[in-house]
């Protein structure tokens, strides 16, 4: 992605044409141009290993059929196995497919995967099912991508997120974004032509109202990635606060087990102790930092200096604080470090005598939960104010949100050449400088849903993709 380039009328003709294509004849895109075609190697590999009861062959059964039989090799019988058959155009890959199912045993297993590579089979590569339904233009490149998303998921949200993208709604969505902007891209090529019409899309208010809705619609497309990221890769999170408000307890209980050593020995933690939760749907990398104080003991203090250097790095704060206890010094030093960085202040030991200022808490830090540790009360607090701090109770997951730094630098660069174009509006430069910045704008969401995605960017896609899939 680099500089935009001009494009001439006809360059611009065979664009919309193939767009049109792409919209139209292949469900969502298909970047290879036409439908790519394998052999049916794997139907006839199944014949080869397989005997039904009935006698029939994979070869001869229509699709979607189920044949019961006994797989076999030159040494004779393997398993019971059932064979099903799909048939294209309507297989996942858009090929003649052959699935065995027989019992799970690595040996049994192993010996009919030998079985079937014998029979002129071979391994499957990495997502190689996946890239022949893309190639086969059975799914967007957003599809495929959702595939390996939703295998991935750690949560309802995130799992809702890429069903919905891989049931088409982030191609939906940019592809709104492309229309409009071919919409625009047509309107420029037609005052181009005849530029004594009056083209009402490209007077001055039209034109300057259309690429500030791109603009506006890019610019939240990036947001609602920053917030789904979240629910796909999980938070990097941080405890801390002063020793013995019970940092390790909150650990433990958030957990599920006995992470971190608790004593009533200020100074107990002296490590980092990390451990991946889920908070409700929101999965926190977490680490226990040792109690934030000034100490002489050289080992304490080089804890310390970890719980900085974690704190420092980590993009989630929940600063512990003892209830029962009136705000310390160090308390308040670190509400001022923290209180511009998103943080949750937990108020802990709540089942004790109250003595904390809450509401000094609140003038620094608006998300508060409170709760008691040792005594398992108060998380469904602590989610909720995680949630409200991170913007996921206002996220809609089945909207349709990019998954992934390549799809967010397509956006990123479309949103980059659009708010050049809206700069040489102000400028009062030719419409053709700015329709060259919205034929940029177009090209790079189009390599997002892969309608002009290279070799390279196909290949790195799928290096994601487990064997087979």
């Amino acid at each position: 992605m680099g500089k935009p380039v001009k494009m001439n009328r006809q360059e611009r003709k065979e664009r919309n044409e193939q767009h049109d294509f792409w919209r139209h004849h292949s469900g969502d895109c298909n970047p290879g141009g036409g439908r790519r075609h394998w052999n049916d190697t794997g139907v006839r590999a199944a014949d080869s290993v397989f005997t039904a009861v009935s006698s029939r062959k994979a070869a001869e059964t229509e699709g979607y059929r189920g044949l019961f039989g006994r797989l076999h090799d030159q040494q004779g019988e393997i398993d019971e196995a059932v064979v099903f058959v799909y048939r294209a155009p309507k297989s996942y890959t858009g090929e003649d497919v052959a699935e065995i199912c027989c019992h799970g045993g690595i040996y049994l297993v192993q010996r009919t995967l030998r079985a079937c590579i014998a029979a002129g089979a071979r391994p499957a590569q990495a997502g190689e099912f996946t890239r022949r339904a893309f190639l086969n233009g059975k799914m967007s490149l957003t599809q495929a991508e959702a595939v390996v998303d939703l295998i991935a998921s750690q949560g309802q949200q995130s799992a809702q997120a890429a069903l919905s993208a891989r049931d088409g709604a982030v191609f939906q969505k940019i592809h709104r974004v492309v229309d409009k902007l071919l919409e625009v891209s047509s309107a420029l090529a037609a005052w181009v032509d005849y530029p004594d019409e009056d083209i009402d899309e490209v007077s001055d208010e039209n034109l300057r109202r259309s690429v500030e809705q791109v603009c506006g619609s890019l610019q939240t497309i990036l947001r609602e990635y920053d917030t789904g990221r979240v629910l796909r890769e999980g938070v990097s999170t941080v405890i801390v606060g002063r020793p013995n408000v019970g940092k390790s307890t909150l650990m433990n209980l958030l957990s599920g087990e006995q992470k971190s050593i608790v004593t009533q020995i200020p100074g107990t933690t002296r490590d980092v102790v990390e451990d991946t939760i889920r908070l409700g749907d929101v999965v926190l990398h977490l680490a226990d930092t040792a109690g934030l104080r000034d100490t002489q003991d050289p080992v304490e203090r080089m804890g310390v200096e970890l719980a900085k250097k974690r704190l420092s790095t980590s993009y989630l704060v929940l600063a512990v604080f003892d209830s029962s206890e009136e705000l310390s010094d160090e308390d308040i030093e670190l509400m001022e470090k923290i209180k511009d960085r998103p943080v949750v202040a937990v108020i802990n030991k709540t089942d004790l005598p109250r003595r904390i200022d809450v509401e000094q808490i609140r003038s620094r830090i608006p998300h508060i939960a409170q709760l008691s540790a040792s005594a398992g009360e108060g998380v469904q607090a602590l989610e909720r104010e995680v949630r409200s701090l991170l913007s996921l109770s206002e996220l809609d997951s089945s909207s349709g949100i990019i998954a992934n730094e390549r799809q967010r630098a397509c956006v990123e660069e479309a949103s980059r050449t659009m708010e050049q174009a809206r700069q040489a509006l102000e400028a009062g430069e030719t419409l053709d400088a700015v329709n060259v910045c919205i034929d940029s704008a177009i090209d790079s969401l189009l390599e997002l849903t892969g309608e002009r995605a290279s070799e390279a960017v196909i290949d790195k896609v799928f290096e994601r993709f487990c064997v087979g899939k």
